[in-house]
């Protein structure tokens, strides 16, 4: 049995609650989500979540609605059943583009303190997907720790650990194994100290199963290695929560095909900060690092002190995001278009109306 303060209740969601509030409702937080589904807990139990019919009718989209690691207000009900009236105020939050067409925010994970990247030491190894992750991170406003799992599988993890050390600026890296156990005390420690933690990674690269090895028995199903590549298959298919034996928070999410950048400028300034820093004493204030004269950032490239792998990486995100938010941009135009002809028509209505 758990109380609030295990999950992670604070003051900063304690000075959110009035007090009307705190007679009719009670303060949880959402440990699973699925498809619009939600189960929450009040730390001594656990209820199946329904959203009251306002909080749906006021989200303008996906991310107004409650996501795993919200806090909510809720009226307990009969039968475990608990209907949710309030979404608390986020501190912190992993968002995504929307995987598909659509130009629309997705939480992955809400109030967490801690983010670990997992990725694993075998063909899934990739930098340049790490620096993906560690911008958005970043962008996040939580820690963001690299976490290189199934080191069983790798001939030299130490020279994978400096090749992701190179491409994190200074972000801790930590090398594991679930299944041997290397790096899980280091690991437990950090989900100790941490706060909130979400494993964030693609399928496959081992976050089930450092799950069941930090809570110490099979919370999560894990299916064998996938037969040509070395991948667990995909089993995870919800957002879940967990409380730690020994203290810690932590969140497991599903693996991610498609990770696109969601309002990430500030993002790339932090996982890209030597390339910022540089980027300074350029001799244009607008210069893209190409082929301009006076250009600080491609002389480092010329000396050695920056590969030509990171600054182009750095450039495509940048141009991914510089795209994304005019597309944001695009819709928003559209969408007060539409609002300004339905208020347009609905005067033209009780125009006539007056004059009947």
């Amino acid at each position: 049995m758990h109380s609030l303060d295990d999950l992670g209740w604070d003051t900063f969601y304690e000075r959110q609650l009035i007090d009307e509030e705190r007679a009719r409702w009670q303060a949880a937080r959402v440990v699973w989500e699925a498809r619009g589904h939600y189960r929450i807990s009040t730390g001594d139990a656990e209820w199946d979540g329904l959203l009251a019919g306002r909080i749906r009718h006021a989200a303008a989209s996906r991310a107004d609605l409650p996501a795993i690691g919200d806090w909510v207000l809720a009226a307990l009900g009969a039968d475990n059943r608990a209907t949710i009236q309030r979404v608390l105020a986020r501190r912190s939050w992993f968002s995504r583009g929307a995987a598909g067409r659509t130009t629309e925010e997705q939480i992955v994970a809400a109030n967490v303190d801690t983010v670990l990247l997992v990725t694993s030491l075998n063909r899934d190894f990739n930098l340049r997907r790490i620096e993906r992750y560690l911008t958005l991170s970043w962008e996040s406003g939580a820690r963001p720790i690299v976490v290189l799992n199934k080191a069983d599988l790798c001939a030299d993890p130490e020279e994978s650990r400096a090749k992701a050390a190179s491409a994190s600026d200074g972000v801790p890296v930590l090398v594991t194994s679930a299944l041997r156990g290397d790096g899980m005390s280091a690991l437990k420690e950090v989900i100790r100290t941490a706060g909130t933690t979400a494993l964030l990674g693609s399928s496959g690269v081992g976050k089930s199963t450092l799950i069941n090895a930090l809570v110490g028995e099979a919370r999560q199903h894990v299916k064998s290695l996938r037969a040509g590549d070395e991948r667990e298959r995909h089993t995870t298919t919800s957002r879940q929560l967990f409380c730690v034996p020994g203290g810690g928070v932590v969140i497991d999410t599903p693996g991610m095909r498609e990770l696109q950048l969601w309002d990430a400028e500030a993002g790339l300034e932090h996982a890209f900060s030597e390339v910022e820093h540089l980027a300074e004493t350029c001799r244009f204030r607008d210069c893209s690092h190409g082929v301009e004269p006076g250009c600080a950032v491609t002389a480092a490239v010329d000396r050695g002190e920056l590969t030509a792998e990171r600054l182009d990486s750095y450039r495509r995100l940048q141009r991914e995001d510089r795209f994304l938010r005019s597309r944001r941009d695009e819709r928003a135009r559209s969408e007060r278009t539409r609002q300004g002809k339905r208020a347009a028509k609905a005067l033209r209505l009780q125009e006539k109306l007056r004059k009947r």
